[in-house]
């Protein structure tokens, strides 16, 4: 059987993308994936996120690995999944919703933060349970989490730094989703493309010295 996770396993880091525009989304994307980060969620908190996801992956095609994050609307899955998005994240874990990504036929990686709600998204089926906000209990509770969990697909989104990503795959994270830390908002805002690209060439470090 395929591993549908292959590709987030392989790719470790997913930088969570925020712009107030579809060309600052670009460049951002651009930087970051300079500086050796090929994950890339495109969220529908930036305009014309399809767009965005769709020229990606005309610019970059395997080399990068593109989706689409914030999902709130069975709309926005149809439109990402229609741009050719790899994955789809959504913060929460609605069943409507979730089975509508599901149906889409892309890696689905949905929210939960409290043992019921993994439990809850594990029954619908996704393949990735994205920890959110993880920076609330940290690695300590991803591995808490892995008790009763033990082969759930667990990426913690929020809290992660290239000098505690060891310790989130520690605890047994199977990717890491990476917001503020590496795609700084700051910088998209004012074009500070050479600062994405460090906050990046430092993620990838990271990433290498955890897999030796």
């Amino acid at each position: 059987m395929t591993d549908r996770l292959a590709r987030a396993r392989a790719t470790g880091v997913l930088a969570v993308l925020r712009a107030p525009s579809a060309e600052s989304a670009l460049d951002a994307a651009e930087a970051i994936i300079r500086g050796g980060v090929a994950g890339i969620e495109v969220t529908y908190s930036t305009p014309d996120a399809p767009a965005v996801i769709r020229e990606l992956i005309a610019r970059h095609g395997d080399a990068a690995y593109v989706g689409a994050g914030t999902v709130t609307t069975i709309e926005q899955a149809t439109a990402a999944a229609d741009a050719g998005a790899e994955f789809l994240v959504s913060p929460g874990t609605l069943p409507d919703l979730t089975r509508a990504m599901l149906d889409t036929g892309r890696v689905v990686m949905t929210g939960a933060m409290t043992p019921t709600e993994v439990m809850g998204a594990l029954a619908l089926g996704v393949d990735v349970v994205k920890i959110f906000p993880a920076s609330l209990g940290g690695p300590s509770y991803l591995g808490a989490l892995r008790g009763p969990f033990p082969d759930a697909p667990l990426m913690p989104t929020g809290g992660v730094k290239p000098d505690n990503l060891a310790e989130w795959f520690a605890a047994g994270a199977v990717a890491v989703g990476a917001g503020g830390d590496l795609a700084n908002s700051a910088s998209i805002k004012t074009g500070d493309w050479a600062d994405l690209t460090a906050r990046a060439e430092a993620f990838a470090a990271a990433l290498a010295a955890v897999r030796g």
